[in-house]
């Protein structure tokens, strides 16, 4: 029977995590240089109507069909096939068992049954913006063709295969490792995936040699704000109910953004003698990420603890990259990667599982257990090894046949407009002789990267 009251919170927690792609795109594309702004924003947005597209083929089959039983070898590395176009999905019912102590009540099996499309659009959007996140990493020289190929494959071969082995009954979650939200699902993922594509198409031209700074710390902030009310939907949806977790997950979500905002700005001030926009945005980020593996899990006194470790270590590992000599254009390894790392591992220690009182508890927590510390770590060590080696075979692959990165005098002349003949300001004109930028003109007949 469909209870319309959990419908409707899952139609709005749907809508809410649509509404973080949009908004990543401003963060993102505020963080870029002015002559990148549109192709940043762009590999958003094309984010949304390439694995769409390939969710309502096959992904969410790949990701959620138990093919049976679930135990076959197969079917717990992958999905079956049984909803190929969402076929049989239309009439099904998803039926969120509340566990009580170990039990489930008739009264809890029949409380929060909605429909089974509403489910695949909740997920669907979880698919968007963790291919939507790698952007981020290879901004201002990715040919915008060759990352909507990858966009595709990667989604197809890396996403909805790890997706199925936390969330769709693969051996990850058989095994009892936890992820309330996303933290290894999706953050993990993305920044394993990032940090290949950063070795892979190396290093911006004229990077630690040129200022490379934000452009527009307005629209990296408002991308904040709607990054940050999204989140809501994504920590809070998860429940898959409007019940006492989902309260728990969405002040917790509040709480660690909150602190880890306000220790990314402590750290700056007493390291760099500021504490800076960018610096509030992406400490809120960094908490936001944390939380997702936890939110419903931990009680807010340990999302208070996860908040200070993210916007402390997120801020110093963001430094990392210098050090190890790749470009990570926006920092998706050190927030991303680093954060979700954070926040997984830290249910091992502090998971308390306010209203599940018959699941494992962190080892800082009376009747916690080591072993599931041990399986807090592996989560994020397998995704993390797995994505970073299938995304960088993929974006090998790419490079060598139609090319990955643009052309540096493509990329001097900024991807605007070598790509799509627009800039994202006023700073130049269009002409039939030619297209005209602040960096000098490109002429019309060049062809241009894809």
């Amino acid at each position: 029977m469909i209870d319309s009251g959990t419908t409707a919170w899952m139609l709005v927690c749907t809508a809410l995590v649509l509404l973080m792609t949009p908004g990543l795109a401003f963060f993102y594309g505020g963080m870029t240089r002015a002559k990148s702004v549109l192709n940043m924003m762009m590999m958003s947005f094309v984010s949304i109507i390439v694995v769409t597209v390939a969710w309502v083929l096959y992904g969410y089959s790949l990701a959620f069909d138990t093919a049976g039983d679930g135990t076959g070898f197969i079917n717990k590395i992958v999905g079956g096939l049984d909803y190929l176009g969402l076929s049989g999905v239309y009439n099904a019912v998803y039926e969120n068992l509340i566990v009580a102590g170990g039990n489930v009540t008739p009264e809890a099996a029949a409380a929060d049954n909605f429909p089974l499309m509403v489910f695949s659009a909740f997920q669907l959007t979880f698919a968007i913006i963790t291919v939507a996140l790698i952007s981020g990493a290879i901004a201002d020289r990715a040919k915008f063709g060759a990352w909507v190929l990858f966009s595709l494959v990667w989604a197809t071969v890396v996403y909805f295969p790890v997706a199925h082995w936390v969330w769709g009954g693969g051996w990850l979650g058989q095994l009892g490792i936890e992820d309330f939200a996303g933290g290894t699902v999706v953050h993990i993922n993305a920044g394993a995936a990032a940090l290949a594509l950063a070795l892979v198409l190396g290093k911006r031209s004229g990077w630690r040699k040129e200022p490379m700074r934000p452009h527009n710390l307005t629209l990296v902030l408002l991308g904040t704000g709607l990054l940050w009310f999204g989140w809501f939907g994504f920590n809070a949806g998860s429940e898959l109910a409007p019940d006492q977790t989902a309260g728990l997950a969405f002040m917790n979500t509040q709480v660690a953004a909150a602190v880890a905002a306000g220790a990314w700005l402590i750290v700056e001030k007493l390291r760099d003698g500021h504490a800076t926009t960018l610096g509030a945005a992406s400490g809120a980020v960094a908490g936001l990420v944390a939380i997702t593996p936890a939110c419903g899990f931990v009680d807010p006194w340990a999302a208070v603890l996860i908040g200070l470790l993210a916007g402390a270590g997120c801020c110093y590992a963001v430094g990392l990259k210098y050090k190890a000599g790749f470009d990570d254009s926006l920092d998706v390894v050190g927030v991303h990667l680093v954060g979700g790392v954070i926040g997984a591992v830290a249910l091992g220690f502090v998971a308390a599982y306010p209203f599940l009182p018959g699941q494992n508890k962190g080892i800082l927590i009376e009747g916690g257990k080591l072993s599931q510390l041990g399986l807090q770590v592996l989560g994020p060590v397998v995704v993390g090894l797995y994505s970073f080696v299938l995304s960088w075979v993929i974006g090998k692959i790419i490079d060598k046949t139609m090319g990955f990165r643009i052309s540096q005098e493509a990329e001097v002349a900024g991807v605007d407009v070598t790509t799509h003949a627009e800039t994202g300001y006023d700073l130049g004109s269009v002409h039939a002789s030619g297209v005209v930028s602040s960096n000098g003109p490109v002429p019309a007949t060049k062809k241009v990267d894809a």
